[in-house]
Parts: structure tokens; C-alpha cells; sequence
């Protein structure tokens, strides 16, 4: 089946100061390698994003996370904090982003296939009340709550390999015993979060992992932690906070995995998935170049 490229335009135009390493130019780099590759090959389509419905978002933050934002966008834009801002089309792109990762799901629950979200700003260190780590609104929680609250889903495995934590993912569903979170994350590093003893109410699976190590011993470890976290537990859905910010070189991490490791994870997480189906959305990922090759072995392997 064809995979499900979603986003939007306007998630180019969510602007951070020059200086910022999450820019354009790495959405810019996805697009184009995914364009001339699984697109010209006829292995996924674009899809454009919709806004994503305010209910939908009110299910995982609070109603002043969002006023917050509204004001400042009305005011010109600012910073929200010391990395993370919002300027004159923040708004649209985090509504889109938000909106590509409902849909997508939307999509693969009623057998529409899987889908990989290219948006920015990326999501998984925005907590229910706080913007931080470059993230607006918390994409992957979004779609996970979405799922389960309207879409029918009993289950939800979200699996983050971005080399960062993802403590607002964390955050929102560690009572949720419908959610099951893995996260493979450098450590110590930011944001200080996703100690292994850290585990919410038996739903979190945190792998913190020192830079440096040979890349098998990072599949192997984070496949080890899915292995545990669906063990009695089978997901209608499985959302991959797809952050490829652990590839060697990149220049916010110090993990070592090349854009193939991204293809056999994909697969292997899918394996031991079942029958779920699957999605993906964009997190980290600072080598536009390196990105890019990731994300296409990603697409390449949910069309396989």
C-alpha cells in the first residue's frame, strides 16, 4: 500500500531566529529527497495536512497553553522560552503539524495505510502546559489521544528514538494505561528527563543510553524495550516519534546509527506491532543532508 506523506506548506514558514538549528532547510531536504524518491517511484503520495481541530488538541493540553500562543502571535511573536519560539507563522505550522499527525492516523485506522508527517515544528518535548526543545504543541500526543478518545483505538505504543527524551509525551500519558511509551535517548543530555527507573504506572520504557556506542547496540536495546512493552499489551496503533537526530555526525546528539539502522527499525517494530498500523511523525534531525537520507529508508521500509 502507498505510504501517506502528510504535511503543509505552511510548515515552512515557521520561522526560528537564524542562528536556531531547527530551521526550514531541513523540511526543505526531506521533501525533496522523499519527492524524488518513494514519490517518483510510486511507493507514497503527498497528502496535505488539515488544521488540526481545537478539541483535538484541548485533549492533551490546557486551554492557556494554547491562549499563550494566541497572544503571542497576535503580539508579533517571541520567544516562549530560552530555544523555543514562536514568530509570525509559528501558529498555522504548529495547527498544521498537529492536524498532519490526526490525520495520519485517521488514515491508518480505517485501512488507509500507513503515513509519515514531514512537519515541523517538531513535538515531543511540549509538555499539557509548556512549550520547550523547539516544540509547540505535542504532535504524537495529539494523534494518540485522538485515536483513542474518537478514532476507535483501544491501544497506542508510541516508540521515540529521537536522541532526546521526550518527556511530553511522557508527561501526558504516564497514568494512561491505554499508552504505552518507549524512548531511546541520549543520557545525561537534555532536557534531564527519562531516567530507566522512571517507568509512570507500568506505561514508560525509557532505554537512556551514553553517546558513543557501537550503532547495533542501540537497535538492539530499543527493540529489547518494545519486546517488554508488548508483552501483554497489544496495540491498534503505533506512533513513532521520528526523530533522526541519533544518525553519527548530527550535530545536537552523539549517537551513532546510519540512515539503514532507521529501515530495520521500522521493520522491526512493525513485527512485533502485529496487526497495528502504523505512523510516523518528524522530531528532531539536524544534518538536513543525513535527515533526509533517513527519512527516506523510514518511508522505503512502512512501504515494504
Amino acid at each position: 500500500m502507498i505510504v501517506n506523506l502528510i504535511t503543509h506548506r505552511a510548515c515552512l514558514g515557521h520561522c526560528n531566529p537564524p542562528w536556531h538549528p531547527e530551521s526550514p532547510a531541513r523540511l526543505e531536504a526531506v521533501e525533496a529527497a522523499l519527492s524524488s524518491g518513494p514519490v517518483e517511484r510510486g511507493v507514497a503520495h503527498w497528502v496535505e495536512a488539515p488544521r488540526a481541530a481545537r478539541e483535538d488538541v484541548l485533549r492533551v493540553h490546557a486551554a492557556d497553553h494554547i491562549a499563550r500562543f494566541e497572544a503571542l502571535d497576535q503580539a508579533g511573536g517571541g520567544a516562549l522560552d530560552p530555544d523555543t519560539y514562536l514568530g509570525p507563522g509559528s501558529l498555522e505550522a504548529a495547527w498544521r503539524a498537529a492536524g498532519a499527525a490526526v490525520r495520519a492516523a485517521e488514515l491508518a485506522l480505517a485501512g488507509g495505510g500507513a503515513a509519515f508527517c514531514p512537519v515541523r515544528p517538531p513535538g515531543h518535548h511540549a509538555t499539557p502546559s509548556r512549550a520547550m526543545g523547539f516544540c509547540l504543541f505535542n504532535n504524537a500526543a495529539v494523534a494518540a489521544r485522538a485515536a483513542l478518545e474518537r478514532l476507535g483505538a483501544e491501544r497506542v505504543l508510541v516508540v521515540d528514538w529521537d536522541v532526546h527524551h521526550g518527556n511530553g509525551t511522557a508527561d501526558a500519558f504516564r497514568t494512561e494505561p491505554r499508552v504505552r511509551y518507549v524512548s531511546l535517548h541520549q543520557w545525561p543530555y537534555y532536557p534531564g528527563t527519562g531516567a530507566e527507573d522512571d517507568t509512570g504506572a507500568g506505561n514508560l520504557f525509557n532505554v537512556p543510553r551514553p553517546p558513543g556506542l557501537p550503532r547495533e547496540r542501540y537497535v538492539a536495546d530499543l527493540l529489547a524495550a518494545v519486546d517488554r512493552a508488548v508483552t501483554g499489551f497489544v496495540p491498534s496503533l503505533v506512533i513513532v516519534s521520528a526523530g533522526f537526530d541519533a544518525l553519527a555526525g548530527d550535530p545536537l546528539g552523539g549517537f551513532t546509527l546510519e540512515p539503514d539502522d532507521y529501515h530495520d527499525l521500522t521493520l522491526a517494530v512493525r513485527r512485533r506491532a502485529g496487526r497495528a498500523a502504523m505512523i510516523s511523525v518528524l522530531e528532531g534531525g539536524y544534518d538536513p543532508a543525513r535527515l533526509a537520507a533517513a527519512a527516506v529508508r523510514h518511508v522505503e521500509a512502512l512501504a515494504s
